[in-house]
C-alpha cells in the first residue's frame, strides 16, 4: 500500500499566505498585530521554536517580541511580566514557552494570561470553553491536525480515533475536537494496558508521547491513518516523530511526516490565533 503523505508543509504555506494578506488589511486601518514570547533559561529546543515563531511573524507582517529570562527567575518577576503583557494594548498575543523550569508552576502561570490574549490556549478559561464546545482560541497543534483532515477530505464522524498521550497541550484539546467531530475516540497514555490491541482496532491513530519511533508498523492495522505529533532529535542530531515511518507508511492509508507533518501547522495555526486575537480586541 502507498500512503498518501499529508504535507503540512504546503498546508501551512497556503494558511500563511491567507493570514499575510489580512494581517496587510488591518495595518491598512494602522492595527498592528503583535505577539509577545516569554522564553526562560536557555533549552535549546525551545530557543529553536521561538526563532522559528519569530522569522514566521516576520514573514506575515506580525510584530513578535521576545522576553527572554534566566533559568533562575523569580515567580515573582515572572508574574510582573505576564501582567504588564496583559495591560498593554499593544500586545495582542502572550505565549509562555514551556516548558518552564522545574521552580515554575506551568498551571500557575499559565492562568495569569488574560485569556483574550492566550493564543496558544492553555488557560483554564480558553480549555473550558472548549470543553463546553464555545473555544474562543484553540490549543494550536490539535487544531492544525483537525485543519489536516478537512484538507485531506478525511471524515471524522463515526471513526474510531486513538489518540496517544493526555497533556493539555495535544492530548486532551485534540480529544475534545475530534468528539466534537463525532469520532469515537479513546485516549491511551503510559499507563494504558494492551496498547497495541487498542491501537490495532483504530481507524486513525494520533501519537503524542515525545517517544522516537514508538509506534511500530505490528501497532496498526492496514489501511489506518497515523498522524505523528511528536518530535524528536537523536543522537545524531536528526529530527524524528513518535511513529517508524519507513515500516508504518508501506501499511497505511495516510500518515504525516516528520518533520514537514504536524509541526509547521502548529506555527501556522499560533499565527491565526495571533491574528484572530487582534481582530477581536479591535473590536471591543
Amino acid at each position: 500500500m502507498n500512503a498518501i503523505i499529508i504535507d503540512g508543509k504546503l498546508l501551512a504555506q497556503k494558511i500563511k499566505e491567507k493570514l499575510k494578506r489580512e494581517v496587510e488589511e488591518l495595518k491598512k486601518h494602522k492595527i498592528q498585530p503583535t505577539l509577545a514570547v516569554i522564553l526562560i533559561g536557555e533549552d535549546k529546543a525551545s530557543q529553536k521554536y521561538v526563532s522559528y515563531k519569530e522569522r514566521t511573524c516576520k514573514e506575515l507582517g506580525i510584530e513578535s517580541i521576545v522576553f527572554r529570562f534566566p533559568e533562575n527567575i523569580d515567580g515573582i518577576s515572572l508574574s510582573e511580566t505576564i501582567e504588564d503583557l496583559n495591560d498593554n494594548p499593544a500586545i495582542n498575543g502572550i505565549l509562555i514557552q514551556l516548558p518552564l523550569p522545574t521552580h515554575l508552576s506551568q498551571n500557575v502561570f499559565l492562568e495569569k494570561i488574560n485569556p483574550i490574549k492566550d493564543v496558544d490556549g492553555f488557560t483554564p478559561y480558553c480549555l473550558g470553553r472548549l470543553l463546553t464546545d464555545n473555544p474562543l482560541f484553540i490549543p494550536c497543534t490539535p487544531k492544525g491536525v483537525i485543519r489536516m483532515f478537512d484538507e485531506y477530505g478525511i471524515e471524522l464522524e463515526g471513526k474510531n480515533v486513538v489518540t496517544i498521550g493526555r497533556s493539555i497541550i495535544v492530548g486532551k484539546p485534540l480529544a475534545l475536537l475530534l468528539l466534537r467531530r463525532n469520532a469515537t475516540v479513546t485516549v491511551c497514555h503510559s499507563k494504558t494496558k494492551n496498547l497495541k490491541d487498542i491501537t490495532k482496532n483504530a481507524d486513525i491513530v494520533c501519537v503524542a508521547v515525545g517517544r522516537p519511533k514508538f509506534l511500530t508498523a505490528d501497532m496498526v492495522k492496514d489501511g489506518a491513518i497515523v498522524i505523528d505529533i511528536g518530535i524528536n532529535i537523536t543522537k545524531e542530531g536528526k529530527v524524528v516523530g513518535d511513529v517508524d515511518f519507513d515500516e508504518v507508511k508501506n501499511k497505511v492509508s495516510y500518515i504525516t511526516p516528520v518533520p514537514g507533518g504536524v509541526g509547521p501547522m502548529t506555527v501556522a495555526m499560533l499565527m491565526e490565533n495571533t491574528v484572530y486575537a487582534t481582530k477581536i480586541q479591535k473590536s471591543q
